[in-house]
């Protein structure tokens, strides 16, 4: 076999084995889903067993030190201006998949040559190719999902558009996140779906331009139509393992709960963050159970995923739930009663920041 085509096969066998080492530490490391690393590994095995009898030979062909492509330190200036680097995990992910796929997609064209293939099969190459490209799609969802659970922190406003007294919900959504709120809750439980969709699309699309989250509360159909972050569950909805197993990978599901039972509960089901309460007497609510902080501090310390507080929440009791180990802090009345609404944010941020910056120096 010609020396040079030894040389691709090696460089773009290379190529293929990193690439898929990094997203089977993502999976690995990251996500903690051995399932799919499991599947990522069996490719590289499959990869390494397809060009096995070409071991020796490509070894011997490999002459790095003077490969024209090699980075030279006078053209590193150039390099950093051609290549972009990865600007987060999703990113990352595709980079390395997409560099696997391109050099299998060599290798099977090289495999197809008449000197290659009596040696290598182009439909090995095809095979695992095939495979990349769903493995690849899987594992940017659960990444994009995790950055989205990790991101569960801070004031959750809830845009409920019966407190609303008439006000454009856009325009109230629009001062919250100027406020600094990191997620929006769309809440409503009397107008017509059709109505509502209009909403919750005008909604998404400002969150998504602010890179806040945008959650829907209780209906699924809702949160699939407009593609929402998430979807907002409680006790008496669709069973959480049921709404898991049907929102997108990338989706993230909350969940009600008002025991540690039914939080611990809830996390095993796929719940990617519980919200606790409520913390204190509320109007928002018809029949809400008080639970109070002591219940916070024990579903904390039961669960790993995000604990949100919520029910009764203001400026003159956030700081108490801060301290009890809320992540993030759900608030609706506090927000939508007053006639500034950017500026209600700001306050409670300042003294969940003030919580927050006390805990530290503890």
């Amino acid at each position: 076999m010609p020396r040079q085509l030894l040389r691709i096969i090696d460089a773009n066998l290379n190529r293929s084995s990193e690439g898929l080492r990094v997203l089977e530490d993502i999976a690995r490391f990251l996500l903690n889903d051995a399932e799919l690393r499991r599947r990522l590994r069996t490719l590289r095995h499959e990869l390494a067993q397809e060009t096995k009898s070409l071991s020796a030979a490509l070894l011997s062909q490999r002459d790095s030190e003077h490969d024209s492509g090699r980075p030279h330190p006078l053209r590193q200036k150039e390099l950093t201006v051609e290549t972009s680097a990865p600007t987060g995990l999703p990113d990352l992910v595709v980079a390395n998949a997409r560099r696997v796929e391109e050099a299998l997609r060599v290798m099977e064209e090289v495999a197809k040559l008449p000197e290659v293939s009596p040696v290598l099969n182009p439909a090995g190459f095809e095979r695992v190719r095939f495979a990349l490209y769903a493995l690849e799609q899987h594992l940017v969802s659960r990444v994009s999902r995790r950055e989205k659970i990790e991101r569960m922190a801070g004031l959750y406003a809830i845009v409920d558009r019966q407190f609303l007294g008439g006000r454009n919900e856009l325009d109230i959504a629009g001062q919250i996140i100027e406020g600094g709120a990191r997620v929006v809750q769309l809440r409503d439980k009397q107008s017509e779906k059709g109505e509502l969709l209009l909403v919750a699309q005008k909604l998404k699309e400002l969150c998504e331009q602010a890179g806040v989250l945008f959650i829907v509360n209780d209906y699924f159909d809702l949160a699939m139509a407009v593609e929402a972050d998430g979807l907002h569950i409680g006790q008496g909805d669709l069973p959480l393992s049921v709404i898991r197993r049907e929102l997108p990978v990338h989706s993230i599901v909350g969940c009600s709960v008002t025991t540690v039972s039914q939080a611990t509960q809830a996390e095993n089901e796929g719940a990617d963050y519980i919200a606790v309460g409520s913390m204190f007497p509320t109007t928002t609510k018809k029949g809400a159970i008080v639970v109070g902080v002591d219940v916070l501090k024990e579903i904390k310390r039961m669960v790993s995923t995000p604990v949100v507080a919520i029910g009764g929440i203001n400026q003159n009791n956030v700081s108490e739930v801060m301290a009890a180990g809320a992540d993030a802090v759900a608030v609706i009345s506090d927000i939508l009663s007053k006639e500034d609404p950017r500026l209600a944010v700001q306050e409670l941020i300042s003294k969940m920041d003030l919580v927050k910056r006390e805990c530290q120096n503890q």
